[in-house]
């Protein structure tokens, strides 16, 4: 009875736990269900029709992309992965208590991540990675201690990583990259023993790579390219033998490869930290890591050449060491190639932009024929093109631009049928345009500009039928412009056939470029009358005719280029009148139609009522607002001749009665009227836009500071820019902004600093603030390049020549090609500032002044005067109270020119007293010319490419000291104490594009001093 009495009870107790768990089951499957279709709520978007299988005719369970627990029913997974749905996450999401992995990878989701996923305990996998979630990572996921994987890459997440993150101990993947997070990475990551993959590229992320990261001894894929971090690469990291993928790209890394990174990543695959600051030489040890795939340093400074061993590595397919210093421009440079022909697997190899020099070995046609990607374009080789190099039959990209090859581009390139992009600009390649490139359907890019082709355009060029981008400008083409490459209609970029011989008329099939941004057939010899089919090119935006001898009109068909910017027509035999349509085209900004036989009146309004942005000069014919007054046909009575006289007297004697009033109302409204030029100047930009692109005028966006405001680093729409704020609390500062617009409102010149826009608004605390918007120069400026101690940022004897011209034909453009001429009053180093290619473009327009005509005299005087510029470059008239002139920049840039070539600045400690630079280099010159020019000279005199060039081929090197002399002489002469005796800046850029000529003449003609 006892034993009957147990068993029944044992019974009785098991019935309630099964009804207690069928009841819990049945109420967590509405709960599940319910959440479920809270979800199925916030979906905006189902092109699939994937939510119309969650509903009622069937289980929860078995509806699409949700999996549950076979024991409990309740859900489990949800897996909706790239099922192109749009919708957000419901806070409901909690309560699937069971759910152990969520994957909505590669759909839309939106909106800010609950809170609440940190109540899903049970949680293991969370993937929300390619959608576009906002707001901060949840705080709450601490609470999901089971998480092994959290993939929430390529959203809009942004804030720091949450400290309360630290506490997910078993954390096997943490992926974040491709969101906008901010702050540092966090040393406590390297606690998380178990991580294997880590992704934080493409944040924001600054400081240093921590330390702590060298714990992760499990850790295989490590990924923070994109990134602001600085410091060097930690070595407890680099002793991480589990990693395979190691990618640091795109920071601000700087130290030296580890010379046994192959020994102690045995395992790597991929090996890339492209775009930092990486020195030293590429190591030797790389060729035992033999998984190695991708090796990919391109823009650093690295140096010595590519190691031959590297041949062992069978599965590259990706070599890129672009924008290095590898090389030393020596015969041979290229011999590594030879060994390269082994890597099989080879798709990319960038060598462009390097000190490679010596010929290109016949070799290079041994190259793996998978090869893609082949750049060596912007070192020292010269040489021909081997014909081999017809055995790359999968090339997509050759770039050879920037060499000094010579003779024939061979036929055989006509075979390399998969081509995309063929670069062979700037060399010194002769002979004709082979035919063969017809047969290169696939080209989108052909440029051969600034060569020494000669001969005819082929028209087979007209196959290339899907060619977007053409450049033959440059050359000694001759013959007409074939039919077939003029009526290219996939031409949508730019077609230029500028500065050639062409003759004859332009095809009427010009008209097929209908999606052309960019025509450009100035400097020839073409003929007969503009085509009225240029009219259906509705998508110019440039067109360049000029210097050419077309006829006729204008034609009238050209009213329909809507979208025009830039115009010009001068120096041709173009007559009749300038068509009205001209002023209605609102898009038009720069016109040019000097030179021309035009008649008749000028139009009025558009862009003829900027005269800075018109030119008309050389039409004798032509009368107007700013021109002699057009006047009737009709021969006048002699009653109207005397009623003229008479009005004539008036005019006359009122004139000489209000000049004095006319005068004092110009002086005092000047102010008033500038002010309203700099607020008028253009649709500017707002207070909250500029801190948007600044991030808060951010410590670390500060570029540089001046007298009147501070320069931060921007990004606006996509581009990088700068922004200089005014302080406006300094006295001056105001003055300032209205002064740099109204200088830079009307000017355009390919080295002036670009102004984009402007503000003039009000803070966040209500302040008035003002600042302009210029493109941004990233190469910085002058000063850094010449006053500095980086090794990476030195220029030699041609880059300053360059240079120097740059600022030159800014100043000539200033004072004598702007409609009122201008006066910088500020010329130093710090306001010339340098861009990518080494272009120097002149800034810092606060000071400067438009000089006015004087009516009784010859010459300009200025407006107003005063002391103005920079201690150590004023010219010393001003000092005692002369006036601002033209001939004062010209002595700026004779004490620029002399620091330049002295890297002394005026205001060195050893100018005391009557030494002054000016004079310093004065007794110098000649005998003891090298005696003060800058020490880097004498070491760059060895690395210079074009002087190696001739070392190469003479055995000996270039005496530098006759082209130092010459320029010193020039500075000396511009930097004279009397005005009178300065160099005007038009003579100064011819006589030094004179000598640069001379430098980069014939060989022959060079004094070679051979070496011992």
């Amino acid at each position: 009875m006892e034993f009957c009495g147990f068993t029944n009870l044992l019974m009785v107790i098991c019935c309630c736990i099964s009804i207690s768990i069928s009841h819990g089951s049945s109420l967590g499957n509405v709960t599940d269900r319910l959440a479920l279709l809270d979800f199925k709520n916030l979906i905006t978007h189902d092109p699939l029709q994937i939510m119309t299988s969650w509903n009622d005719s069937v289980h929860f369970c078995n509806w699409t992309g949700v999996s549950c627990n076979p024991i409990y029913n309740r859900v489990q997974l949800l897996n909706l992965k790239s099922l192109k749905l749009t919708g957000s996450i419901p806070p409901s999401i909690a309560n699937l208590t069971y759910l152990t992995g969520i994957n909505f990878i590669n759909n839309s989701f939106s909106g800010q991540l609950p809170q609440h996923l940190g109540r899903l305990l049970r949680l293991q996998h969370l993937n929300l990675t390619y959608n576009s979630f906002t707001g901060k990572i949840p705080t709450n996921l601490t609470h999901c201690k089971q998480l092994t994987v959290i993939e929430c890459s390529y959203n809009n997440l942004v804030g720091d990583i949450p400290v309360q993150l630290r506490s997910l101990s078993n954390l096997v993947v943490l992926g974040l990259g491709g969101n906008n997070l901010t702050g540092t990475i966090p040393s406590w990551i390297g606690n998380f023993s178990n991580l294997f993959g880590l992704s934080l590229a493409l944040n924001n992320f600054h400081g240093n790579i921590p330390d702590e990261l060298g714990k992760l001894s499990g850790l295989g894929f490590f990924q923070l390219y994109g990134n602001y971090l600085t410091g060097t690469v930690p070595s407890s990291i680099y002793n991480l033998s589990s990693i395979y993928y190691f990618s640091v790209t795109q920071n601000q890394l700087h130290g030296q490869l580890p010379a046994d990174i192959g020994l102690k990543f045995p395992s790597l695959r991929v090996f890339a930290g492209g775009v930092n600051n990486f020195t030293g030489s590429i190591p030797v040890s790389l060729a035992n890591a033999s998984a190695l795939e991708v090796i990919d340093f391109a823009q650093n400074a690295l140096t010595g050449t590519i190691p031959t061993n590297l041949q062992r590595l069978q599965s590259l397919y990706r070599l890129n060491f672009d924008e290095n210093n590898l090389g030393n421009w020596e015969i041979g440079g290229l011999n590594f190639l030879t060994s390269l022909s082994n890597c099989t697997s080879l798709e990319v190899l960038g060598l462009g932009r390097n000190r490679f020099g010596g010929e290109l070995p016949s070799s290079i046609g041994n190259l793996s024929t998978q090869l893609k990607i082949l750049t060596i374009g912007k070192n020292g080789i010269h040489g021909s093109i081997p014909v081999e190099i017809e055995n790359l039959v999968n090339l997509g990209l050759l770039g050879f631009e920037g060499n000094l090859l010579t003779g024939n581009v061979p036929a055989v390139i006509g075979k390399l049928q998969k081509l995309e992009g063929l670069h062979l600009n700037y060399n010194r390649f002769s002979g004709s345009i082979p035919s063969s490139l017809g047969n290169l359907t696939r080209l989108t890019r052909l440029f051969m500009e600034e060569n020494r082709f000669g001969g005819s355009i082929p028209a087979t060029l007209g196959n290339c039928k899907n060619l977007q981008n053409l450049n033959l400008s440059s050359n000694n083409l001759n013959g007409s412009i074939p039919k077939e490459v003029i009526g290219l209609s996939s031409l949508s970029i730019s077609l230029v056939m500028s500065n050639n011989a062409l003759t004859g008329s332009i095809p009427f099939e010009v008209g097929k470029l209908d999606t052309l941004t960019e025509l450009d057939l100035s400097e020839n010899q073409l003929s007969g009358e503009i085509p009225t089919s240029l009219g259906s090119c509705i998508s110019l935006e440039v067109l360049h005719l000029e210097g050419n001898e077309f006829e006729g009109t204008i034609p009238e068909s050209l009213k329909d280029l809507r979208g025009v910017a830039e115009v010009d027509l001068s120096r041709n035999n173009l007559s009749g009148k300038i068509p009205e349509f001209l002023s209605k085209l609102l898009s038009l900004r720069n016109l040019n139609l000097s030179y021309n036989d035009f008649e008749g009146e000028i139009p009025e309004g558009g862009i003829f009522a900027n005269t800075s942005a018109i030119s008309v000069m050389g039409n004798a014919k032509l009368c107007g607002e700013v021109l002699p007054k057009c006047s009737s046909k009709k021969k006048p009575n002699s009653l109207i001749q005397t009623l003229v006289i008479l009005a004539t007297l008036l005019v006359i004697f009122v004139i000489v009665a209000v000049c004095s009033v006319a005068i004092f109302i110009e002086r005092n409204s000047r102010k008033k009227h500038q002010q309203a030029s700099a607020e008028n100047w253009q649709a500017g930009i707002s207070f909250a836009e500029l801190k948007r692109a600044t991030d808060g005028f951010s410590e670390q966006n500060l570029i540089g500071f001046g007298s009147f405001g501070s320069v931060y680093k921007g990004v606006i729409d996509g581009k990088t820019v700068a922004v200089k704020v005014m302080k406006l609390e300094q006295k001056g500062a105001s003055k300032s902004f209205v002064d740099e617009c109204n200088a830079l409102r009307n000017i355009r010149h390919r080295n002036l600093l670009k102004i984009i826009t402007l503000c003039s608004a009000v803070d966040d605390h209500g302040n008035d603030f003002k600042a302009l918007v210029f493109e941004f120069m990233s190469n910085g400026s002058l000063d850094e390049w010449l006053h500095n101690n980086n090794n990476n940022k030195r220029l030699n004897f041609i880059q300053r020549l360059n240079i120097a011209i740059d600022i030159g034909c800014a100043l000539d453009y200033l004072h004598h090609d702007c409609e009122t001429s201008i006066v910088h009053c500020d010329l130093k180093p710090s306001n010339v500032l340098v861009d990518e290619d080494m272009t120097g473009h002149v800034g810092d327009f606060g000071l400067a002044k438009f000089l006015f005509q004087d009516p009784l005299k010859d010459d300009h005087v200025i407006m107003s005067v005063g002391l103005k510029g920079s201690i150590g470059y004023i010219p010393p008239e001003y000092g005692v109270g002369g006036e601002v002139s033209i001939v004062g920049d010209a002595y700026s840039y004779g004490i620029l020119l002399l620091e330049m070539f002295t890297g002394k600045r005026p205001t060195d400690e050893m100018f005391k007293g009557d030494l002054t630079i000016h004079n310093y280099v004065g007794m110098a010159l000649p005998e003891h010319a090298m005696d003060v020019i800058d020490p880097i000279l004498l070491v760059e005199e060895e690395e210079d490419d074009e002087i190696q060039e001739k070392a190469i081929i003479h055995g000996g090197r270039i005496n530098l000291e006759e082209y130092i002399i010459s320029v010193m002489t020039i500075g000396l002469s511009c930097s004279s104490r009397l005005p009178e005796n300065r160099l005007g800046m038009d003579l100064v850029v011819n006589k030094l594009h004179h000598l640069k000529n001379s430098f980069l003449g014939s060989n022959k003609t060079k004094k070679i001093i051979h070496v011992n």
